[in-house]
């Protein structure tokens, strides 16, 4: 290598006169950059504001260094004709919309990033660099990837997410090397069978896609231990699955599947992520089969019962069942001996009060414990319930609202709330008033009537359009749920709750973050995904001191503002399905810290 610069060197036919052009104009890249990548063979210029690679970038292996032609002496560390060829090089976060087919002149490159530019398309150049072991053209704009890409023999990493790729190339299955490949946030409805000979690649994500099923031979991948399928069109997923023995986490969160999969070979699988699917049903045979998980996420399902099997599950650590139709939970899932987060939130449980339920995990668990030898009724027991038939056909449970405090009129698809509902209640005081999954087109103006008690309020699943004044002179609500409704705005009189510390407007038309929850100072939870906000306020977040959960999942926020950083009371920042570039999704998936330590990192100075 050092005899050939050497001869290069020695003028001849070499490259040197191209340094003597005095036409040629400054260089985009500093000529110490340019020392410092030969001595290192790792050149970074991302984040340059390139709109193309400068022509000596890519000869930056055959030309002669412009020091070579000063009379300078050199020590040991500048002795260029003894430098090392360019192996990595990153282009990321600039205005590229091509790369040049120059590319093929730097073949000892092992990492080639170029992530977050403006790429149509990619040389088939690239073919060539068949050092090359990890690619990154990530956040493009991409509408097909070039055959011979499918040359690179020691290719390991390639990540082609966020862009607009609507199909693979058929041969993908070449890259017998790849371990990590990442081609999610596409528009891809089908997935090459040639995948089945991808036996080293350990982590496969296709989230984001248009994905209704998965191919059965995905189930030859024999070392993958992580697969993501988030966000897709899957109905059933492929039963040849379950023999994918090296799997550890698969995620098949908001997909349209009914019922949790079967996994009998999956010994090592560790964490299950099935939430926001149509789910109604566990099958305890199922779980049997799950002895080694650690994570099982059902939340915003369907689900009815929790079969007593759960409490095989012995290393669950984390088991989230928020929002969905649990009535009921066995009582043995107390000796899950490892748990130490139980999300329950959004369910009708009848035995468990709202109050036990914001004591946290132990206390819960301790609950359930002390209630396993009550759980067995005497054989002549009957449930003092008494019920009051309405002209609707449907009752009121007196006996909830005398004991419980409770007056649940839900799932009746009403239109309006009889008013034998608010008769029931009588001179009784009711903490908590549950009317979701109706047809409510506005807020029932009798709830006003119990603004003396009532401090939880469940409006969630119809089809309200505003918010009343009626609601706003609750002034000890604490809980409030109005997910899965048409809202695209709160009246400002709703700053008369100054206990509210949740609030729910998940699913709703908000395109504007709600001026009025800046100015509710016992806020704690802001769960506001799947909407269309597309800004907020850091600066007024901050002022909610209280605050320790904000999700704004599926919104359209373009940005997210470093300043957010300062919020730093925050536990759960949840900002996934988001339009912005940065932070990068390498970022969030570390978790609310990391978010914003990396915020509070780019505040200007």
């Amino acid at each position: 290598m050092a005899a050939a610069r050497r001869a290069r060197a020695g003028g001849g036919g070499g490259a040197g006169p191209r340094f003597g052009r005095a036409a040629e104009p400054a260089p985009a890249v500093p000529q110490g950059l340019l020392r410092l990548a030969r001595r290192s063979g790792q050149l970074n210029l991302a984040g340059r504001g390139l709109t193309h690679v400068p022509e000596h970038v890519w000869r930056i292996n055959l030309d002669t260094p412009e020091e070579a032609q000063q009379n300078l002496s050199f020590g040991a560390a500048d002795r260029w004709w003894e430098q090392t060829d360019l192996t990595k090089l990153i282009l990321a976060s600039n205005k590229l919309q091509s790369l040049s087919e120059d590319v093929q002149l730097l073949p000892a490159l092992t990492m080639l990033d170029v992530h977050d530019n403006q790429l149509t398309s990619l040389p088939s150049a690239l073919g060539q660099l068949e050092n090359l072991q990890k690619l990154d053209v990530s956040h493009n704009q991409l509408r097909s990837l070039p055959e011979e890409l499918l040359q690179l023999p020691r290719l390991r990493s390639l990540l082609v997410q966020h862009n607009q790729l609507s199909q693979l190339p058929e041969g993908l299955g070449q890259l017998l090397s790849l371990e990590e490949l990442d081609v999610s946030n596409n528009q891809l409805t089908a997935i090459p069978s040639s995948f089945a000979l991808l036996v080293n690649l350990v982590r496969l994500n296709l989230a984001c896609n248009q994905l209704r099923e998965l191919p059965a031979d995905l189930s030859a991948m024999k070392s993958l231990r992580q697969l993501d399928c988030t966000k897709n069109y899957l109905e059933t997923v492929p039963p040849k699955l379950a023999t994918m023995a090296s799997l550890e986490q698969l995620y098949l969160r908001k997909n349209k599947l009914r019922s949790l999969p079967e996994f009998p070979s999956c010994k090592l699988l560790k964490e299950l992520h099935a939430g926001e699917n149509q789910i109604e049903m566990l099958n305890a045979e199922n779980l049997k089969q799950l002895s080694s998980l650690c994570v099982l996420e059902l939340r915003d399902n369907k689900i009815k019962a929790v079969p007593e099997e759960i409490t095989l599950l012995q290393k669950l650590e984390r088991l989230d069942l928020a929002n969905n139709d649990i009535s009921r939970l066995p009582y043995t899932l107390g000796n899950l001996p490892q748990l130490k987060f139980l999300a329950l939130e959004g369910n009708p449980l009848r035995a468990i009060r709202r109050d036990l339920l914001q004591k946290g995990t132990q206390e819960l668990l301790k609950y359930l414990r002390s209630k396993i030898q009550d759980d067995a009724p005497g054989p002549n027991e009957e449930p003092p319930v008494t019920a009051m038939t309405l002209p609707s056909q449907s009752k009121v449970n007196i006996h909830a609202i005398t004991t419980l405090k409770l007056l649940e009129y839900s799932d009746k698809q009403a239109a309006e709330i009889p008013e034998a509902v608010f008769d029931a209640v009588g001179s009784n005081p009711v903490a908590t008033v549950n009317f979701s999954k109706n047809q409510l087109r506005e807020i029932p103006p009798r709830l006003v009537e119990l603004k003396d008690s009532v401090c939880d309020v469940s409006l969630g699943f119809n089809k309200i359009s505003s918010i009343s004044s009626e609601l706003c002179l609750l002034q000890k609500l604490t809980h409030l749920d109005l997910r899965n409704n048409v809202l695209t705005a709160l009246p400002e009189e709703m700053e008369a709750l100054k206990r509210l510390h949740t609030i729910n407007l998940a699913f709703n038309r908000f395109k504007v973050f709600p001026n009025v929850l800046y100015h509710l100072p016992a806020l704690e939870t802001i769960l506001l995904s799947n909407n269309q906000v597309g800004s907020i306020d850091p600066v007024q977040l901050k002022g909610l001191d209280k605050l320790g959960t904000l999700d704004l999942q599926n919104n359209d926020l373009l940005q997210v503002p470093p300043e957010l950083g300062n919020c730093e009371n925050l536990r759960s920042l949840l900002l996934e399905g988001n339009p912005f570039r940065t932070p990068r999704a390498a970022v969030l998936a570390k978790g609310t810290a990391a978010v914003l330590e990396y915020l509070r990192s780019r505040i200007p100075s």
